[in-house]
């Protein structure tokens, strides 16, 4: 074998320093003995050429001749020449420092494990180089040792920018950084971390970080020092600090595990709270962690307390349209009040319709600017000024939408409340935004008004929004009582045309955007039981005014014997009269009118559905298989927006016509043969929620009477086939915010049903109460109100299990926190307490004979399926005396909003 010479320079990262030494020891020292030549064999079909040897004592000069990159699957070779400072027609020597320059700079960029450079070819004074690389592994995976299943997926969450990186020093020791972060965050600050790659030798240049983790005690506050206050300070201050406590034996609720994070958020919150209680030179210097044990440390705070302050005096400068005494109404602060500046900051700006810049801005002044001064401080007084630059009024340009792809400009510009050539209004934006986000068109969280100043003095409003989903669709299916299963096929359209019916460009499936609804359902259990309802509502009739008219059609067809099979027992009847008032209803039936249009609105859209009962596993004579409970209904409704007391308000009125053909029907007293009800109904509500789905502040209250003609006064009812009744339904209902994003619901409902002259209370439209109130749509003619932690319909008169009651009320109380606002999939949890009863007379009503639930549940509202709610509720009294546990439940499931 030729013997060849050659000298290879090798950079590798941990010999670095090392190596350089070694490469510049042997390049200061002559050895001529032992030629050393920069490069290796030239690989070639030809015959080898003998290479000529350089020498340590004389270095040779050598003209570049060309240059090529090897080894680099991730990088460009030409990146790595210009890195490297060497270019074809350099002149070199060799032996030189330019070849060790040119290994430094490309490692230097910390990317690569080895570098070499060879000479692979002399010819005269020129040379061929070769650079061969050696890269670094990439991250392909982490896996963790000392680690829950659970938390490694976090941890994955937190570390998953590092993966496909260059595995460098830099990279592992910030990876082991995030880890230890996220156990410090909670209360491990005795972390330890240790990485190892591990090569894989499957992917190629890919490699797994093995990671080590000694996550250690959490470590708990031992002590809280206070430096610089004074001593009946302590206990004050202490109780400011919500999320970081002592140690202390029985402390539950508020563990003493030290987190880094909650003890910064401490800290802003104590500057805070301090400030709000007068404490204006209050601050906190500096604070320290000192270990006190291996489990626990002590926390010293150096503090300074300074006075409390109070007002003296507030006067205002600059104010020539409003004066001083109606300005200090609105600010509403006195002499000797504690000085807050949070609270006069709220005044301010931050209470919309009752701050001080609603009084300008709400009256056109949208230049209007206020700004608070100290003007003396005397002991603990202080005298405040509040100097005002009232400006120019500013009108309305012009309203820009932007975002309503599907929805027609119409049908947002009537929502608006902030119209061209108006003065510039606070408030009405504020209240466009509450009427945007309840349509059901737009994503709330995402709507955003935004004025834009002209240099003229005017201003344009520009609003933008975000479409959502507004359809529905509803394939179920459930047990519906004694009919067994029953399924439902429905589909709701919220922002229907019926104008663009003949434009089938319009068809995305059907033409949208004019704001309509169109409800269609069918429900059936085979022959024994069907239901067929449709409704449309036009919100706005003529497209002028708020005055919204809605008509419902409806069939109900029960066949009682045929349920025979699926179990005993008879089936409850009702008759969801309405229409909706102002904005139609929920769905086809039901309860309607809604959060999304001004209030309940009266009973909803038909409502029929129904069961019948039925006998079980006896014999049934032919001549009865085709009784039956059959139900015609149409239904039609006016409602209109009020403008007093305020605009809140809505009043709806609606005419039902309903027929009943009744066939050998054997229970509960019903009339054979055909019954008529002509029903007329009146609905007066008041809707200020902020958003149907999750509401964090408002109320809606509904007034509902129901009438039909006293027939029977006139001497015209001597047959019984006329419905005669009066009734009377009022709900009431509350959000209020609680601390931080928890919202206190409460409800409040009661019914009435009477007769006329005396008479017997009809057995049509009776309440039935119990459960989730998912029934309503297999019973006619009933209202069926849900009681959690209690069986359904189960809850009624003494000794009439099904007969219903006249007369019930019902009390809710709940506390809402939401998981997610996601319009896509809004989901909130909830903690209830409620109660209610049923009475089968109005001189056995008392509002204080409840039977009581408690418990918890969830909901998530998905765009095409509506409110999905599920419920664990503990009924604590006995529906039946006797009776061990029964009515008691545990579990309720709702589809849709559930009004009482």
């Amino acid at each position: 074998m030729k013997n060849i010479v050659y000298l290879q320079a090798i950079h590798q990262v941990k010999k670095y320093r090392l190596f350089l030494f070694f490469l510049v020891s042997i390049f200061s020292v002559p050895r001529v003995s032992e030629a050393q030549v920069l490069g290796g064999r030239l690989f070639s079909t030809s015959p080898a050429v003998a290479e000529p040897t350089f020498s340590y004592a004389t270095p040779t000069e050598y003209e570049i001749a060309e240059i090529t990159v090897s080894g680099s699957q991730f990088y460009d070779g030409n990146s790595m020449i210009n890195i490297s400072g060497l270019q074809v027609g350099d002149k070199i020597k060799v032996p030189g420092d330019m070849i060790a320059s040119a290994i430094r700079k490309i490692m230097d960029q910390g990317i690569l494990e080895e570098v070499e450079i060879y000479a692979t070819k002399t010819e005269g004074t020129k040379i061929w180089l070769s650079i061969i690389l050696k890269e670094r592994p990439r991250l392909y995976a982490i896996q963790y040792t000392g680690v829950r299943k659970g938390e490694q997926e976090s941890l994955n969450e937190k570390v998953k920018t590092y993966k496909g990186k260059i595995i460098t020093e830099t990279l592992r020791k910030n990876l082991e950084l995030a880890i230890r972060k996220f156990y410090q965050e909670k209360g491990r600050l005795n972390i330890k971390t240790q990485s190892v790659i591990k090569t894989d030798t499957l992917r190629g240049n890919n490699a797994t970080l093995m990671v080590n983790v000694v996550k250690g005690e959490k470590v708990k506050v031992n002590k809280i020092f206070l430096t610089g206050i004074e001593p009946d300070a302590r206990n004050l201050i202490l109780r400011k600090i919500k999320n970081t406590k002592e140690r202390r034996f029985g402390r539950i609720f508020k563990p003493s595990k030290f987190v880094p994070k909650k003890w910064d958020e401490d800290k802003e919150k104590l500057l805070a709270a301090m400030n709000k209680l007068g404490f204006r030179d209050f601050q906190i210097k500096s604070d320290s962690i000192a270990r006190f044990d291996d489990e626990s440390i002590n926390l010293t705070i150096n503090l300074t307390q300074g006075k409390k302050y109070y007002y003296r005096s507030i006067s205002f400068e600059g104010n020539y349209i409003y004066p001083d005494s109606v300005l200090k109404d609105v600010i509403g602060i006195k002499k000797g009040d504690i000085y807050n500046t949070e609270e006069l900051d709220k005044k301010m700006n931050q209470n919309p319709g009752e701050d001080l810049s609603s009084v300008y801005m709400d009256n056109g002044y949208l230049y209007y600017n206020a700004e608070p001064i100290e003007t003396a401080i005397e002991g603990d007084s202080i005298d405040l000024t509040i100097r005002i630059s009232e400006g120019k009024q500013a009108t309305i340009n012009k309203v820009i939408l932007n975002g309503n792809t599907k929805t027609s400009d119409h049908v947002v510009m009537r929502e608006i409340r902030t119209l061209p050539g108006q003065k510039f209004n606070k408030s009405a934006i504020i209240r466009t935004v509450r009427e945007l986000s309840t349509i059901g068109y737009f994503n709330p969280e995402k709507i955003s008004p935004n004025p834009m100043p002209r240099p003229d003095g005017t201003v344009d409003i520009e609003y933008n929004v975000e479409e959502k989903p507004s359809d529905q669709i509803e394939l179920s299916g459930g047990w519906g009582g004694y009919i067994g299963f029953v399924g439902t096929l429905g589909v709701v359209f919220n922002n229907f045309s019926a104008k663009n019916l003949t434009n089938l460009s319009a068809w995305r499936p059907l033409p949208a955007g004019d704001g309509q609804k169109l409800s269609v359902r069918f429900q059936a259990n085979g022959a024994a039981f069907q239901n067929y309802s449709l409704t449309f509502t036009e919100p706005w009739l003529g497209g002028k005014k708020p005055n919204s008219f809605s008509i419902s059609l409806n069939r109900s067809i029960s066949y009682p014997y045929q349920f025979r099979d699926t179990g005993g027992g008879a089936g409850g009847y009702g008759n969801g009269y309405g229409g909706g008032g102002y904005g139609g209803g929920y769905g086809g039936g039901g309860f309607g009118g809604g959060y999304g249009g001004g209030g309940y609105g009266g009973y909803g859209g038909g409502g029929y559905g129904g069961y019948g009962g039925g006998m079980s596993n006896y014999s049934v004579p032919d001549s009865l298989l085709d009784a039956h409970f059959n139900v015609n209904s149409i239904t039609f409704s006016l409602g209109k927006r009020l403008k007093w007391p305020d605009d809140y308000f809505s009043l709806s009125h609606s005419l039902a016509f309903s027929q009943y053909d009744v066939d050998r029907y054997y229970t509960w007293a019903y009339p054979q043969g055909m019954s008529t009800s002509i029903t007329f109904m009146t609905n007066f509500s008041r809707n200020s929620i902020d958003n149907p789905t999750f509401a964090r502040m408002g109320s809606s209250f509904s007034l509902t009477g129901s009438l039909t003609p006293p027939f029977s006064l006139f001497g015209a009812n001597e047959s019984g086939t006329l419905i005669e009744y009066h009734k009377w339904m009022m709900d009431a209902s509350w959000f209020s915010p609680l601390v931080g994003k928890f919202v206190l619901h409460t409800r409040a409902h009661l019914g009435f049903l009477g007769s006329y002259g005396g008479r017997e209370t009809t057995r049509f439209e009776r309440f039935d109460l119990g459960g989730s109130g998912m029934v309503q749509g297999f019973s006619f003619n009933r209202d069926i109100v849900g009681l959690r932690g209690y069986k359904d319909r189960v809850i009624g008169p003494s000794g009439s299990y099904g007969n219903g009651g006249v007369a019930y009320n019902k009390f809710v109380m709940e506390v809402r926190y939401p998981v997610s606002l996601n319009p896509s999939a809004t989901i909130f949890v909830l903690g209830f307490a409620e109660g209610g009863n049923n009475f089968s007379s109005l001189k056995e009503y008392n509002p204080f004979n409840l039977y009581k639930a408690a418990g918890f549940g969830a909901r998530i509202f998905m765009p095409a399926f509506g409110m999905i709610g599920i419920d664990y509720g503990f009924g604590f009294d006995k529906p039946r005396p006797g009776d061990s546990d029964f009515g008691r439940q545990a579990f309720t499931f709702s589809i849709g909003q559930q009004i009482r």
